[in-house]
């Protein structure tokens, strides 16, 4: 159908008079917003579903949360026959979070569904801990994690604490497909299902993280200055910190309120320096050593640290990652059956990392679930350490099975705390890294194309990108390529093809003869196509960490160039 058409058929259902004014004013209206709000339907991607609030097919609203939720009660139902099937659900800080939580639990209960609702705003990372805990069949997360404030979003869990995979994501997008009247959505609760309530939860999940840690550090020696960015980690980081024996913590009380307006931010993403700008200010005030900050729903964490210059300095993903698993592996007593996992637009420095202790690492697309699937494929085999990505995420053991940013920082700050005491810092550790296995640098950039031109656009580009690939980037030649979609990797100096192993995705990546590697990949929850830089170099003692650091950044910008994406 066409956009208008589908605009036509909601307002021939059952629908709210609210929703249908709405419609009749998007009908009235600018083509191009009416197009927008209906040109297609929201699906679940890497993230779940995610989109802009408001109106429309296309929209976050009552009626495509409740196709979704009536949908996966259709498929709990079918999967779990005579069963007393369980649900979690929790919400962040966002504008309607809260509504859009006790709706989507009322049409559940509505299905004969129990469902244990957060009576208040929590971390992500505690609703999949909730799920095997209450040993629930699935949970849902009211959250649009980093999106600007007019976004709000739906992640579905399975009963192992992660995200779905297949087969059950096509499982539950056939049922939601399958509801073409508006009118089968059942909005009318029964309330005895339902059961609120956080507090007993939150120690359960205090306990767990608190017993992640390695060793015993000299903990109040640490200077912390942190911020929530009006997010959900205020409920719940202060007091993990506090029991973990941090007394110098720093909070940035002018974004310790929860607010999804998100004010003092232009976007609340730690992976952006203007984020932390706040925390920052804070530490110099203060004398921090480090800085942490999390994310809405609490599953990334941006880290800065104070180098040996006293000045403060940002880390990225990948760098974060890699001293986590360093230090986690350094700390573990390896029995010979661990293993560490990461993404494949992450730095291959996690492989390196973990063949220096003789741990197996495994690679999986990008999204934790993929991580997580891989723990479920393990249990009983082998035990997982640690995994992460590029995108700020971290996973600390397997008792969450998703992204951590809590437990991550509590672990971060442990080892930060031991290089403090040993009269080193946290950038002496990562050089140390380097030294040993190359300095790896990576950079993301990320197009913003919105609306249907703009993902006819992200399509044209990996199209473009697949029939006339790159022979050359940074003045490297280009001796590999890996088409996801495709699942082969093809040798470009012999031409020969293998396949790789992985689900498909489309995602494209260039490897060249110094080992850069370039990704190049359409974001699944966002309007974006995201292009992925990792090169290395040999580390070189008679230059600084900031000249090295250049050169790499030079050979980036070739690369970008190279591509016509600056």
């Amino acid at each position: 159908m066409t956009a208008r058409e589908k605009a036509q058929e909601w307002l021939s259902q059952a629908i709210d008079n609210e929703t249908k004014t709405a419609i009749e004013n998007l009908l009235n209206g600018p083509e191009a917003q009416l197009e927008d709000a209906f040109y297609t339907d929201l699906e679940f991607g890497t993230g779940g579903m995610r989109g802009v609030m408001g109106v429309g097919s296309n929209r976050v609203n009552k009626y495509t949360f409740g196709m979704a939720t009536q949908g996966l009660s259709n498929y709990l139902l079918k999967s779990f026959p005579n069963q007393n099937i369980k649900v979690a659900i929790a919400h962040d800080c966002r504008n309607n979070s809260q509504y859009f939580a006790r709706m989507v639990a009322e049409i559940f209960s509505a299905n004969g569904i129990h469902v244990y609702l957060f009576d208040e705003l929590r971390p992500t990372p505690e609703l999949s801990f909730a799920i095997r805990h209450l040993d629930c069949q699935s949970g849902i997360v009211i959250t649009a994690s980093h999106n600007p404030p007019e976004y709000n979003g739906y992640k579905v869990y399975w009963n192992d604490g992660a995200q779905i995979v297949a087969p059950h994501d096509k499982g539950i997008i056939d049922e939601v497909r399958a509801i073409t009247d508006l009118g089968n959505i059942k909005f009318s609760p029964n309330d005895a299902l339902i059961e609120t309530g956080s507090k007993e939860l939150d120690e359960a999940f205090l306990t767990a993280s608190l017993a992640q840690r390695k060793k015993e550090v000299a903990a109040k020696d640490l200077k912390i200055a942190f911020t929530s960015l009006h997010g959900t980690s205020i409920t719940l980081m202060p007091e993990l910190l506090a029991r973990a024996g941090y007394e110098q913590l720093f909070i940035v009380e002018e974004q310790a309120k929860p607010d999804g307006n998100f004010p003092t931010v232009v976007s609340p993403n730690p992976e952006e320096r203007a984020a932390l700008d706040m925390a920052l200010s804070l530490a110099d005030k203060t004398q921090a050593d480090i800085v942490i900050g999390t994310d809405p729903d609490s599953d990334r964490i941006g880290v800065a640290v104070r180098n040996s210059a006293g000045e403060m300095v940002l880390l990225n993903g990948n760098q974060t990652g890699v001293l986590l698993t360093d230090y986690l592996l350094k700390n573990t007593a390896l029995k010979g059956d661990e293993f560490i996992a990461y993404t494949i637009v992450s730095s291959d420095m996690f492989a390196e990392v973990a063949k220096d202790y003789g741990v197996d690492f495994e690679i999986c697309l990008t999204g934790f679930k993929y991580i997580a699937t891989l723990i479920r494929d393990n249990e009983g085999k082998k035990t997982f350490v640690g995994g992460g990505e590029e995108s700020y995420g971290f996973m600390i053991g397997d008792f969450v099975r998703d992204k951590d940013a809590l437990t991550s920082a509590l672990i971060f700050c442990d080892l930060a705390a031991e290089a403090k005491a040993n009269g080193s810092n946290v950038m002496e550790y990562l050089e140390s890294l380097y030294a040993k296995h190359g300095f790896y640098y990576e950079h993301l950039i990320s197009l913003v194309k919105k609306g249907k031109d703009g993902k006819a656009e992200i399509e044209q580009m990996m199209s473009n990108l697949r029939s006339n690939p790159p022979k050359v980037l940074g003045g490297e030649a280009v001796v590999k390529i890996d088409d996801i979609d495709k699942n082969t990797s093809t040798d470009l100096r012999t031409g020969k093809s293998s396949e790789l192993g992985l689900p498909k995705s489309n995602v494209l990546q260039f490897y060249t003869e110094g080992g850069s590697k370039i990704s190049a990949r359409p974001s699944g929850t966002e309007p974006k196509i995201k292009f992925y830089f990792s090169v290395k170099a040999p580390w070189d003692s008679n230059k600084s960490f900031a000249e090295q650091e250049k050169i790499l950044s030079n050979q980036i910008d070739q690369i970008v160039e190279d591509l016509g994406i600056g």
